[in-house]
């Protein structure tokens, strides 16, 4: 870590629906993540951690509150600007993976860098060697209905830290898979993050995942109920 603040959320409440029927689901959330930081996000069903994660990964916005990522306040981006920034800033990695069907492993993690219009061939070669790193140089021209659950969930995490985001969020990114290959899936993204000096985020429900992180965030009912972190 380098002791500066990437993430800075003040107040942030997020509400569903209006009147007498609206739902708070995030209650006033204050949060600094630093540059660098390993951070699980942990509670139960409903406590608002995906809702969070949305939040800062600029997928959804928020009703109150302030959220500054790198120094920009989001609220104040246009739509165009917001999509610019999520691609060259953060990295996306979800429990069913998200892979395009029609596209193989090797152009699913070169899309990031294609949308952002980086040379073809300097994307594939970059592709590439994230194949490489993830043992699965065999399977680059495979499209994810040819692949196992393991193998898409890697080319996932690849195709998020390929374009060297500052920030990576992932969603109960090992759900779908067994203990083992859990493991292995957040060393190997945790080992990459620490290689590339990126802020990870995971929301979690397994406890042995996240005892893997720097610091564990516990979400109840909207608010955070503890934040812990590793001693040195």
């Amino acid at each position: 870590m380098t002791g500066e603040p990437i993430i800075v959320a003040r107040g942030l409440e997020k509400i569903y629906g209006f009147g007498r029927g609206a739902l708070r689901v995030l209650k006033g959330i204050d949060l600094v993540i630093m540059r660098g930081e390993m951070v699980s996000i942990v509670g139960p069903s409903g406590a608002g951690k995906s809702t969070l994660l949305n939040l800062v990964g600029c997928l959804d916005h928020f009703q109150k509150g302030s959220l500054v990522l790198m120094g920009r306040d989001v609220s104040h981006l246009t739509v165009e600007d917001l999509a610019g920034f999520r691609n060259r800033t953060l990295g996306f990695i979800f429990q069913q993976h998200n892979l395009l069907p029609e596209f193989s492993a090797l152009e699913n993690i070169m899309m990031p860098l294609l949308i952002r219009r980086e040379r073809w061939h300097e994307a594939r070669t970059a592709a590439l060697a994230m194949l490489e790193q993830f043992g699965l140089s065999d399977r680059a021209h495979h499209k994810p209905s040819e692949l196992s659950g393991g193998e898409c969930q890697r080319i996932a995490v690849g195709r998020a830290i390929v374009g060297k985001p500052d920030i990576i969020l992932a969603d109960e990114p090992t759900g779908s898979l067994d203990s083992v290959n859990s493991r292995n899936l957040t060393e190997i993204l945790l080992r990459l993050g620490r290689e590339r000096g990126c802020t990870i985020i995971i929301v979690t429900h397994d406890k042995s995942i996240a005892s893997m992180m720097d610091r564990t965030i516990s979400l109840v009912d909207g608010s955070i109920q503890t934040d812990t972190r590793k001693p040195e």
